[in-house]
């Protein structure tokens, strides 16, 4: 969730930058509570998956668990230009196609007078910018920035030590802090009573949603990113998010945006707008033991 922080956690943010900045070469941010794991030297980054063409999908829902721990390294416009239908792997999820995406970031406060204006933090991070390990993207001016990704790096930040995966996304279902999200969530996440995720079902304070693996294709070209925070615009779009048929957003924001992606993501498929909302692409939740090797396995977040 686009959540602005108030005056005086921005200040305190503000205010604690020197140390972070000086370690990580990152927007401003509080000491992290831990040292940055050393993120493994960048290789050029293996070709975006191309989807191979499937004639129809079925609505059904699958297995798979978000992992649990802390980030870990491992090995490792309004229709869509394609409107074929790429499989989803085993335990496939409804496909969503032709979904406006628009680009977000961590550290990023477009709008610090709106409730959903910041990505300092998010819907389920309340210190986001601290556990990603700073800005991701470059600091302007005391701002923090977007930058162009590239492959030669795996897509990766260029003056970040990030902490946690790259390749994030957002999605419109806020099950920790929308109380129709809360409420709806048992009976409309599929993976919700799967037995991995009996624990979390029971917290109020920990979502269903974090760590999922998503699937996104833009003119052939597939690649992957976990779901670490909310929106753009509705948090409550269960009829979207788990719908079947080709489900479309309730948000009319942002071009009526289905989701954010982040750099990494915009980087990879190849966007041709660093930091715009007329991108257009479909996506689908993938499990974890589907998700291809790629430069979105190099750091996977666990949480």
């Amino acid at each position: 969730m686009r959540r602005a922080p108030g005056a005086a956690l921005l200040a305190a943010v503000l205010v604690s930058a020197a140390p972070v900045s000086a370690a990580l070469g990152s927007c401003s941010a509080p000491p992290p509570p831990r040292s940055a794991p050393t993120t493994p030297a960048a290789s050029p980054a293996p070709a975006a998956s191309t989807a191979p063409p499937a004639s129809t999908l079925p609505a059904r829902t699958g297995t798979g668990a978000t992992s649990t721990g802390t980030a870990t390294t491992v090995g490792g416009a309004p229709s869509s230009p394609s409107r074929t239908l790429a499989p989803a792997p085993a335990g496939r999820y409804p496909v969503h196609t032709g979904i406006v995406a628009t680009t977000f970031w961590v550290g990023e406060v477009f709008d610090p007078d709106a409730p959903d204006g910041s990505q300092v933090i998010s819907a389920f991070d309340d210190h986001w910018l601290t556990s990603y390990g700073g800005c991701d993207g470059v600091v302007v001016d005391g701002t923090c920035s977007t930058e162009r990704r590239s492959a030669a790096n795996g897509y990766f930040p260029t003056s970040t030590t990030p902490r946690q995966n790259p390749f994030y996304l957002d999605l419109p279902f806020d099950d920790v802090n929308d109380p129709t999200a809360a409420a709806q969530r048992a009976a409309v996440v599929p993976w919700a009573h799967e037995p991995r995720y009996a624990e979390v079902l029971a917290d109020p304070d920990r979502s269903l949603m974090k760590d999922r693996w998503v699937a996104v294709r833009k003119d052939g070209r597939t690649c992957f990113g976990q779901v670490q925070d909310a929106g753009p615009g509705e948090y409550d779009d269960a009829a979207y998010v788990f719908g079947a048929d080709d489900a479309r957003p309730a948000n009319r924001r942002y071009n009526g945006a289905g989701l954010d992606v982040s750099p990494a993501l915009n980087g990879c498929l190849g966007f041709a707008e660093l930091d715009g909302q007329d991108d257009v692409v479909d996506w689908w939740f993938v499990d974890d033991a589907d998700v291809p090797p790629g430069p979105w396995t190099r750091l996977v977040t666990r949480s």
